[in-house]
């Protein structure tokens, strides 16, 4: 029997289309689907019956998992783990995109493939099956990878169930494979994306400042940092700044702006954020400003501990004899405060920074 095609569109997945292929899956069915790199054969990963199908026609040797496609960056923490700043790095800057990752599994010993493919049609389907989807690419292990549907079916014709024709895919190269699960981090399949893009990510380091709300403290610090980094001709640090709390986008006020202004540093546009999961995830470092911002932080993300300190705790050696228990660890809050306490926390910062950069 021939298999079924169905087109969809590529920009505007049609939704009645999306269900008739996941009610396909769900019945241990094969379906060849775009991603954005080459048509791949999608089947339901925790479905015995249609991964022995799916190792039959792609003739490969039963003790080779095939790598999963998922929908959303946080998913990745259900399915791997022992994952390190580099890897949240990578997916931060890489997803959805063509990079596959080889991370240690979370139910066994074992590894396992991840990518987030930046295609809608996948995207869309993967999140209506709710589940992860095995999907190696849809072509015979001994043939080119597939970059349309026409070539798909040249191999696969009457052996998978359902196809999806949605164009030519958008890159037509398979994605390239970092193995994380193991020191030395190696690319085992070099393609969409070069090495030298990966090695720039892994080697540089994030560093992240958190403080209340984003407005005031993170952002000098930020700022200061970045400025200092360019006048160095560094670029291997990337820099954040984010708050504890949600300011719904408000900016920073103006005696920020005008203490930043005399060091000669134009803010330009800013808007608040509060911090993320990612961004504590992906930073090797992680400054905040008061003991509160550190127990928020790691009551999202309890693993940051070993990566988390006050600023000045950070910076400050021992003979400055400052303890832990010290409120002069503490950077105050200066918002609401006059002009001049702004410049007292601005210098107070400043100094904190320009250790910083010594130590970076």
């Amino acid at each position: 029997m021939a298999t079924q095609i169905i087109k969809i569109d590529a920009l505007n997945p049609e939704e009645e289309k999306i269900r008739k292929t996941v009610d396909v899956l769900k019945n241990s069915g094969l379906v060849i689907i775009p991603t954005d790199t080459v048509y791949g054969i999608a089947a339901d990963s925790n479905n015995e019956k249609a991964l022995k199908r799916l190792y039959e026609i792609k003739q490969r040797p039963h003790h080779k998992p095939f790598s999963l496609l998922i929908d959303k960056k946080e998913t990745i923490d259900k399915l791997a783990t022992d994952l390190s700043p580099q890897a949240y790095s990578l997916i931060d800057k890489f997803w959805p995109g063509a990079l596959t990752l080889i991370l240690k599994a979370k139910t066994s010993g074992a590894t396992i493939g991840l990518r987030m493919p930046d295609n809608s049609i996948a995207l869309n389907l993967i999140s209506k099956f709710g589940a992860p989807l095995a999907c190696p690419s849809a072509n015979l292990s001994s043939q080119s990878a597939p970059q349309t549907l026409e070539e798909a079916l040249s191999d696969l014709d009457g052996k998978v169930d359902f196809a999806i024709d949605a164009g030519k895919t958008k890159l037509g190269t398979e994605s390239t494979v970092e193995d994380l699960s193991s020191l030395p981090f190696r690319i085992t399949r070099e393609k969409a994306l070069k090495k030298e893009e990966i090695q720039k990510v892994l080697t540089g380091k994030t560093v992240l400042f958190v403080c209340t709300g984003n407005s005031c403290r993170s952002v000098m610090a930020k700022a200061l940092l970045g400025d200092r980094l360019r006048k160095r001709n560094r670029h291997d640090l990337e820099v954040l700044s984010a708050g504890i709390i949600s300011l719904s986008q408000g900016s920073a006020p103006a005696e920020v702006r005008e203490v930043l202004k005399k060091e000669g540093i134009d803010l330009g546009k800013h808007s608040s954020i509060q911090v993320t999961p990612m961004m504590i995830k992906k930073a090797d470092i992680i400054l905040v400003m008061e003991r509160i911002h550190e127990e928020r932080v790691l009551q999202w993300v309890p693993e940051a501990k070993k990566r988390i300190f006050l600023l000045k705790e950070f910076v400050h050696s021992s003979r400055d004899n400052l303890s832990e228990g010290d409120s002069l660890l503490e950077i105050k809050d200066p918002i609401g405060k006059p002009f001049e306490y702004y410049e007292e926390i601005f210098n107070i910062i400043k100094e904190a920074i320009e250790r910083l950069i010594e130590i970076l």
